[in-house]
């Protein structure tokens, strides 16, 4: 009687075991994107805000390639400018920055917000935003978007998306941007420490920036300090090209990466690359001067 019970016995241990390794093995998909002045009504002062039909046109077609369900967003002006791209089929958490209580971190033409879009199908927490600078600073700077994918799963991953400073993307020298930019990695690492301590997974994307792949690079040491933080996109090439600035006829390829991903140890990634335009496209419609990220994580 015991050999005709071990079969079956044996067999739903090994189905009990594939669920359970399929579930612990669940991949999910990120994107960020800073998408230059993405406003509904365009500013003369900010040429690449002026967006025709064709050009919101594209840049859905160039949304929709991602294929992501998560996109962490940079320099959005406003909810009705994203519906142009995702129609009634993603949840927008704007930045708490564009909300009325926040009015005096707004300014009056056109602002720069961070935030994400998720898939309906997807549970998240939203959570409070926050500023990456002293209470004293009165910077109109962008908050730190904050969500929590998949809440009340075994698994869940706190999401941050950040713009930080610009102005100081390669050594660090005694300015005003270089010293902001270092506030503002500080007050990360004060973020990543909190997660580590609380043993919750997360993961940092956004427009750094800076390029924190460099060897030695000394805000990666500030943002990483005393933590087990990975820099997922060390080894991304940059091979965006984007409309040049002195001549609108030809493209330009930045040299470097600015756009990252920080995840925690315990997060696999499976697959990051950057998203990259057709070169005739940037000459054609009024893109970004940022190409998307994409990793698959597990």
């Amino acid at each position: 009687m015991l050999k005709t019970c071990a079969k079956p016995l044996i067999f739903l241990y090994i189905v009990v075991l594939t669920a359970f390794q399929a579930q612990a093995e669940q991949s999910f998909k990120v994107s960020t994107w800073n998408m230059e002045w993405f406003v509904s009504e365009g500013n003369k002062r900010f040429t690449p805000s002026l967006r025709s039909n064709a050009d919101f046109h594209k840049m859905a077609h160039y949304f929709n390639e991602l294929d992501t369900p998560i996109l962490a967003f940079q320099e959005v002006g406003d909810s009705q400018a994203l519906q142009h791209l995702f129609g009634n089929d993603y949840v927008l958490f704007m930045s708490d920055r564009s909300k009325p209580n926040n009015r005096q971190l707004q300014y009056d033409d056109i602002n720069q917000y961070t935030g994400f879009a998720v898939r309906k199908d997807i549970e998240v927490k939203d959570v409070a935003d926050f500023s990456l600078l002293p209470k004293q600073r009165k910077d109109k700077l962008r908050f730190a978007s904050y969500i929590v994918v998949e809440p009340n799963s075994a698994a869940p991953v706190h999401l941050l998306n950040v713009h930080l400073k610009a102005r100081c993307s390669g050594g660090y020298k005694n300015n005003s941007a270089c010293k902001t930019l270092k506030i503002q990695g500080e007050a990360l690492n004060q973020w990543l420490r909190e997660r580590e301590t609380n043993n919750e997974r997360y993961i940092i994307v956004g427009d750094f920036n800076h390029n924190l792949s460099f060897k030695h690079d000394w805000l990666w040491q500030v943002l990483s300090k005393s933590t087990d933080a990975v820099l997922a996109t060390r080894d991304v090439s940059a091979k965006c090209k984007v409309r040049s600035r002195k001549n609108p006829q030809r493209t330009h390829q930045f040299r470097s990466l600015i756009d990252h991903m920080v995840v925690s140890p315990d997060i696999d990634v499976v697959e990051i690359k950057q998203n990259l335009y057709q070169s005739q496209d940037v000459l054609d419609y009024q893109l970004s001067d940022h190409c998307p990220i994409t990793s698959t994580f597990r």
